[in-house]
Parts: structure tokens; sequence; C-alpha cells
């Protein structure tokens, strides 16, 4: 199968703005789901800006309801004849000197009121690092005493549209590993029935060919 141009930045994109599932996007992108759940927990293809397939022509929205109305099927490239545009990759969020003493604020605040954000989103939300948060998680930071929950909206960190933005992003992953995890319970609870029913049908089966020879043996028993 084709695969897409940068495929790791379209499996970025397609995480972060669509409800496909992880086997739909790894199928189109050439990855293994395992790898695609790492990037929606922000532990893959950290630093890569997500690439619009939709914008580049490689696929089209239509193509994308469809496949997320089904999660058996898979995502087929459009048809293109212009060169494929290159995306071009950023670096970490700026934020003004002024500001940096606010971060830690602003991350206590996301750890308090927003916890389905993961490390990595945060990270790119305020323009920090996975370290702080993590000081600020387990209270280590080495100014903990001074720092108060704020909103990084209102610290004039990030935009209020940037974080409605990651928030809804975060609840798309969620849903999504929340309908991957129902998906394979299911599939596990068929294959315990199959295997059930066939365990029952070769007792029958023993039964059935155990049972000639019981009375073979009785009928010779009471000739004797």
């Amino acid at each position: 199968m084709t695969l897409p141009l940068m495929p790791k930045a379209t499996a970025v994109w397609l995480v972060e703005n669509t409800g496909l599932t992880f086997e739909q996007i790894a199928a189109f992108c050439g990855m293994h789901p395992l790898e695609v759940q790492g990037i929606a927990d922000g532990e893959v293809a950290i630093g890569i800006v997500g690439m619009d397939p939709v914008a580049n022509g490689q696929l089209t929205a239509e193509e994308i309801r469809r496949v997320e109305a089904d999660p058996k099927a898979r995502l087929e490239l459009a048809k293109r004849d212009v060169p494929e545009p290159v995306a071009r990759a950023k670096g970490a969020r700026y934020t003004p000197v002024a500001k940096r003493q606010d971060k830690p604020s602003a991350i206590a605040w996301l750890l308090r009121h927003h916890a389905e954000l993961t490390d990595a989103q945060v990270g790119r939300l305020l323009g920090t690092t996975k370290a702080t948060i993590q000081k600020i998680r387990d209270r280590s930071h080495w100014d903990m005493q001074n720092i108060k929950p704020t909103s990084p909206v209102m610290l004039g960190i990030c935009s209020q549209n940037a974080l409605d933005d990651a928030i809804a992003k975060a609840s798309r992953v969620a849903e999504r590993r929340r309908k991957d995890t129902e998906r394979a319970q299911r599939r596990t609870e068929r294959e315990k029935a199959a295997k059930a029913e066939n365990a029952k049908a070769e007792a029958a089966a023993a039964a059935a060919a155990a049972a000639p020879q019981a009375v073979a043996e009785g009928e010779a028993s009471t000739a004797a």
C-alpha cells in the first residue's frame, strides 16, 4: 500500500484532529498501533508538527468521516497530480522572558483542572519541559511554596482557543482509547466463548464415542 507523504507527521495530525482508531491510523501511515498510541500519549514523535492530509490533498474530509463511522474500514489516499508540499518543522513555543516565571503556576493549574492533558500537551501549550511538569506534580520544584495555580490564559501564556483545542484533542484521544479497550475486551470475550464451545463439543464427542464401548463391556459382563 502506498503511504502518505511524511507518515509520522500525518499520524500526529490524525491523532490530534480525528476520531479514527489507532489501528486505522496505523494502517494508513504504515505504523504499528502501539506506536500510534505512543503519539497520543506524547511519548512518540515528540517535536514533530502534524501535517494535515486534507489540506495537502492526500485525503478528503468525506473519506475521514466514512472511516470514522466504521472501525473496520481503512483510509484510502486521494488521487493527486500535483507535487505534495513539505511540512515545515518548528521549535518550541516562545514565551516572553517577563512571563517565564509564571509558567510553574500555569502548569500547576493545568495539572489540577485538566488532568486529561498529557505532559506532552502541557509542554507544547506552555513551552515547558516534562521534567518541570513532573517536579510540580510531585511537589519537588525548588519554588513550590510560591507557586499558586493560575490559568495560563489569565497569565497570558496561551490563548483560550489554544487551551480549548488542547482539551478537545485530549478528550478525543481518551474516547478513542476507551473504544479500543472495549473492542479488545469484546474480542477477548468472543475468543473465550469460542474456546468454551469447542471444549463442550469435544467433551460431547468424547462421551458419544465412549458410550458404545461402555455398552459392550456391560453386555460382556452380563453374559459372563
